[in-house]
C-alpha cells in the first residue's frame, strides 16, 4: 500500500513538474510571440526579462533551502556568493568591451577614470570565457568551504552562525565600495555589451533576453533536479536528521561538520549560477545587491515560499519580487508598506509558508467528514441501545 502511494505521489510530482516546465517554456514564449501588441494575453519582452530575473532569483532560493530548510543553517548571507558569482560574470563581459568603451582604452572605463594604467592580475583571467564560468561556481563554493570549515568545525550554528554570515556580507560590500579603481566602487560594474557575442544593446537585444530567459528556465530545472536527487538520497536523511537533532547525529558516528560544509557550499555555487544569470538580464551588478539588506531578502523568499520544500523556494521567490515589481508600479511612495505587510501576512498566518496554504486547506476539508462520521456513528450506536433497551423493558 506504501508502495503504490509512494508511485502515486511520485506521479503526480511529475506531472505538476512537467506542467510548470511547459507553461515556462512553451506558454510563456508563445504569448510573447504569437499575440499582437496591443493584446492582453501577450506577454511583453519588459515581462520576459522581469521574469528571467526572477528565475534567477529562484535557483539561489532553492540552494539557500537546501541549507536552511533540509539542513537548518540560517546564512543571512548568501548574497555574498551571489555577488561573487556576478562580479565574475561581469568582468569578463567588461573585458568584452575592449577598445569600444568610451575612452578608447582596452580597460574597464571606471579604471580609466582612475588613473589605472595596467589591468590589474586577478583580471586578466577573466578574459576567458573558459574560465570566467567555472569561476562563478568554484569561487563561491571555495569561500563557502572554507568559511564553513571554520565555523562548523568549531561548532558555531544558531543565531551565532546567521550574525556571522551578515557581518561577512557586510564586509564583502564594504571592500567593494572601498577598493573603487579595482570594483567600481558603489556603481559595481556596468555599461555591457555583449554576452558571449550576443549583443545587449540594439535592436537585437529582445532575442538576448529572450535567450537569457529560456536559458534561466532549463538551468532552474537542473537546478530542481540536483536538489530533488539530494533530499531523496540518503544524504538527504542526513542533512534533515541533523537539522532536527545534530546532536544525536554526532553521536551515532557521523562527521557532521563535512555535512554542512558540503551542503553550504552546495548552495554557494547556486548562489553563484544564481547572479551570474541576474547580471546579463540587469545590466548591473553593484555591492548593493551583496551587502546585508538583499541577504535578509533572499531568506524572506524561501520563508514565503516554504522552507524544507523543493517547490517552496521557486514560488517563494516569485511571489515576492512580481510583488515587489506590482507594488512598486501601482503605489510608488508606499510600496514597501504592502511589501511588509504581505511578509507579516505569510509568517504570521501560514508559517508553513504559501505551499503550506494547500495542505492547511486539504486538512481543514479532511477533518470535516470524519468529525460529522464520528457524530453519525454515535447517533447510530445511541439509537441501537435505546431499541434494546425498550425491547428488553
Amino acid at each position: 500500500c506504501n508502495m503504490n502511494n509512494k508511485k502515486v505521489g511520485g506521479i503526480n510530482e511529475w506531472i505538476i513538474t512537467g506542467i510548470v516546465l511547459f507553461i515556462f517554456l512553451i506558454v510563456i514564449p508563445l504569448l510573447n510571440k504569437l499575440p499582437g501588441e496591443d493584446s492582453w494575453f501577450r506577454v511583453s519582452e519588459f515581462r520576459i526579462n522581469l521574469l528571467g530575473k526572477f528565475l534567477a532569483f529562484a535557483i539561489l532560493a532553492m540552494g539557500l533551502n537546501l541549507a536552511w530548510g533540509y539542513t537548518g543553517i540560517l546564512s543571512l548571507g548568501q548574497g555574498v556568493y551571489f555577488g561573487l558569482g556576478g562580479y565574475c560574470m561581469a568582468m569578463y563581459m567588461l573585458l568584452k568591451v575592449g577598445a569600444s568603451g568610451h575612452y578608447g582604452s582596452v580597460l574597464p572605463d571606471f579604471m580609466v577614470w582612475n588613473q589605472i594604467t595596467e589591468l590589474p592580475w586577478f583580471w586578466k583571467p577573466f578574459n576567458y570565457a573558459w574560465v570566467a564560468i567555472p569561476c562563478v561556481i568554484l569561487v563561491p563554493m571555495a569561500l563557502a568551504a572554507g568559511f564553513g570549515y571554520l565555523l562548523f568545525r568549531s561548532r558555531v550554528r544558531g543565531v551565532y552562525f546567521a550574525i556571522v554570515s551578515q557581518a561577512l556580507a557586510l564586509v564583502l560590500a564594504i571592500t567593494l565600495v572601498g577598493n573603487q579603481p579595482y570594483t567600481g566602487g558603489t556603481n559595481g560594474l556596468n555599461d555591457f555589451r555583449t554576452i558571449f557575442g550576443f549583443p545587449l544593446r540594439g535592436p537585437d537585444l529582445p532575442k538576448t533576453e529572450f535567450g537569457l530567459y529560456m536559458a534561466s528556465v532549463i538551468i532552474l530545472f537542473g537546478i530542481y533536479l540536483i536538489c530533488r536527487w539530494i533530499t531523496r538520497s540518503k544524504l538527504g536523511r542526513v542533512l534533515r536528521a541533523i537539522r532536527d537533532d545534530e546532536n544525536r547525529v554526532r553521536f551515532s558516528g557521523y562527521d557532521v561538520a563535512n555535512f554542512k560544509i558540503f551542503i553550504f557550499a552546495v548552495a554557494a555555487g547556486m548562489a553563484g549560477i544564481s547572479g551570474a544569470l541576474f547580471v546579463p538580464q540587469v545590466g548591473i551588478i553593484a555591492p548593493a545587491n551583496v551587502g546585508v539588506v538583499p541577504s535578509i531578502e533572499m531568506v524572506l523568499w524561501v520563508a514565503v515560499g516554504g522552507k524544507g520544500t523543493l517547490a517552496g523556494p521557486l514560488l517563494g521567490a516569485l511571489i515576492v519580487n512580481y510583488a515587489k515589481t506590482i507594488f512598486s508600479e501601482l503605489y510608488p511612495g508606499i510600496w514597501l508598506y504592502f511589501l511588509g505587510a504581505l511578509f507579516l501576512c505569510v509568517v504570521v498566518l501560514f508559517p508553513k509558508g504559501a505551499i503550506g496554504i494547500v495542505g492547511q486547506i486539504k486538512n481543514l476539508y479532511s477533518k470535516k467528514p470524519k468529525h460529522t462520521e464520528r457524530k453519525k456513528t454515535n447517533i447510530m450506536e445511541r439509537t441501537k441501545t435505546e431499541k434494546r433497551s425498550i425491547k428488553e423493558g
